[in-house]
């Protein structure tokens, strides 16, 4: 959007004044009472007596890849479906192909250790997608000499052919008053700008929205309530310069039932209209509808697997994404970008500008951390810089963390904030020597634990000891005499094989006053794939006592639990 796309003078109506061009604070608005308000002047659009100006618009034929049938688009998925039948039709066999031979592997009862996708083929050519552009056709301004001023000197139109011709009386102030591209047209200081007949070409497909715009700035309304009229509106309107009626089009179509075709449509507007802060509460509402729609995204994954690359972004932006671990974000991005992406160096491109920085890489385990410094999909530079930053953030104090997450709270890109996991994420130290060990703290917060009654239960992330996956789980569950509710923690290790291991362990968690780590049970047990052990009343206290509010266990709202496996000799 241009860097003048304001008005001079904007007489807005109520419904308007929750924008403002610059994003700031606004003026109050006072509503406008009736036809008779001095910010309407629709009496004199194409009124001679009021007009010192004409307007002659010339009516070109559509170029071959506009709307063919702008009459035929009555709803946002007629505009939609006529818009993007060429890139389906480019990409429909290559993205079929693969996404045949991909497989998919879920987790089931217990967390695994790539925790969701796999797939294969990561080398495999395939035609490359064709972005059509989007946008009425550029227009050029004839001046009343003869004269021409290109309204984009790239495009050029073909003026050989003029299917008709309209004649409209214009009043100049008032189009320069609500638009910078009239007023640089009008008041350029050179001779043409006082001419009194000016030209203006046009595609045939941008004609309806031009009426629509030209009466807008006389009557600050319009006639028409079509989604895809609204949407031709809105980019007239962000060519001419209009940033009223780019509101106006942005709170009408923000009224509209929102879908996920049209949200998609939203975000794949032009640049020049998705840059400016008029339409920026429209493509905000269409991120927010895709993020809750397929928050969920193990359940629709193969509806994200299809998106475009803006409707994934608004996707794995969201902080409230349900999704196993962060792991699991992780292979989604490298499956969505092979699909879509299978050249490899337009893979490397579009994950470097756009999709890693979508990845959580701090709440990535290390396993899979380590995957990324020798994935042939990143460039290594790229890869070494998000790995390093996700090791140092896991290595601060949790204070420091905090304290980062804080600071991108406003932030579009929040690499630091924690997602709503379905497996909580564990802080791992391991030792080798003397004996193979590793400690895991898990924290819960109060929300989370209270969320688990009657009978529900969170499981950890996997970690990893002499070569197995363990997890930890948290559970409600009815004590040995099923008496009362309690809660319950357990260890178990992932099925993989028939391998067996005889493991120590304990647990342990803070409790006030000290707010030390004190030991709650110890024992030993002898793993095989799938078993888990762990004690059912972990406090030997009731439900209510564990979380009332002054319960011993939680600090400042969270729950710090810490487990130590030692592999026996």
């Amino acid at each position: 959007m241009k860097g003048l796309n304001v008005d001079l003078f904007d007489p807005r109506s109520t419904m308007d004044a929750d924008f403002s061009p610059g994003g700031g604070a606004e003026r109050p608005i006072e509503p406008r009472h009736g036809s008779g308000s001095d910010s309407d002047f629709a009496f004199a659009f194409n009124d001679s007596n009021f007009s010192d100006r004409v307007l002659r618009v010339e009516i070109l034929p559509d170029l071959p890849d506009s709307k063919s049938d702008p009459d035929g688009c009555t709803t946002i998925a007629d505009w939609a479906r006529n818009r993007k039948r060429r890139r389906e039709e480019i990409r429909k066999e290559n993205a079929a192909e693969i996404m045949q031979r991909e497989e998919q592997v879920l987790s089931c009862n217990m967390p695994d250790t790539d925790d969701i996708l796999a797939y294969e083929n990561q080398d495999e050519e395939a035609i490359a997608m064709v972005e059509e552009s989007t946008g009425i056709g550029m227009s050029s301004i004839q001046l009343g000499d003869g004269s021409t001023e290109n309204n984009d000197s790239s495009t050029n139109m073909d003026c050989s052919t003029v299917l008709h011709v309209r004649t409209i009386h214009i009043s100049s102030p008032i189009l320069a008053a609500k638009s910078p591209f009239f007023y640089k047209l009008f008041s350029n200081g050179m001779r043409e700008s006082e001419q009194r007949q000016v030209t203006l070409r046009i595609h045939a497909s941008e004609e309806a929205a031009l009426m629509d715009l030209l009466n807008f700035m006389y009557s600050n309304s319009l006639s028409t309530t079509m989604p895809s009229a609204l949407l031709d509106v809105l980019m007239a309107a962000d060519k001419y310069e209009v940033a009223s009626c780019m509101r106006y089009c942005s709170r009408l179509l923000r009224t509209l039932p929102m879908t996920c075709e049209s949200a998609l449509l939203y975000l794949d507007l032009p640049s020049s209209v998705l840059m400016g802060d008029a339409v920026q509460p429209l493509t905000d509402a269409a991120k927010q509808f895709l993020a809750a729609r397929y928050k969920d995204i193990t359940k629709f994954q193969d509806d994200v697997l299809n998106l475009p690359l803006a409707g994934v972004e608004a996707v794995l932006s969201s902080d409230d994404l349900q999704v196993a671990s962060e792991d699991a974000v992780y292979d989604f991005v490298l499956k969505w970008a092979r699909i879509h992406y299978p050249k490899l160096e337009e893979r490397r491109d579009i994950l470097g500008a756009r999709l890693a920085r979508l990845i959580r890489f701090p709440y990535m385990t290390c396993r899979k951390l380590k995957k990324v410094l020798t994935c042939n999909d990143f460039d290594r530079e790229l890869a070494s810089n998000v790995v390093l930053d996700a090791l140092f953030f896991k290595a601060e104090a949790p204070y420091r963390q905090r304290s980062l997450v804080a600071e991108e709270s406003n932030t579009s890109y929040r690499r630091f904030v924690e997602r709503a996991y379905k497996y909580r994420p564990v802080k791992v130290v391991e030792f080798e020597l003397p004996r193979q060990q590793c400690i895991v703290y898990l924290d819960l917060k109060r929300e989370e634990c209270a969320n688990l009654f009657p009978a529900g239960r969170i499981y950890s992330q996997a970690f990893h000891l002499g070569g197995q996956g363990f997890f930890l789980s948290a559970h409600c569950n009815m004590d040995q005499q099923s008496s009362f509710h309690c809660f319950g923690l357990f260890l178990g290790m992932q099925e993989k094989g028939s391998v067996s291991f005889a493991v120590d362990y304990e647990f342990a968690s803070r409790s006030k006053p000290t707010e030390e780590y004190t030991s709650k049970y110890k024992g030993n047990y002898t793993f095989t794939g799938g078993k888990a052990v762990g004690y059912r009343n972990l406090f030997g206290v009731p439900w209510t006592a564990f979380v009332a509010d002054d319960s011993l266990y939680f600090i400042n709202g969270t729950l710090h639990l810490r487990a130590e496996l030692t592999i026996k000799q």
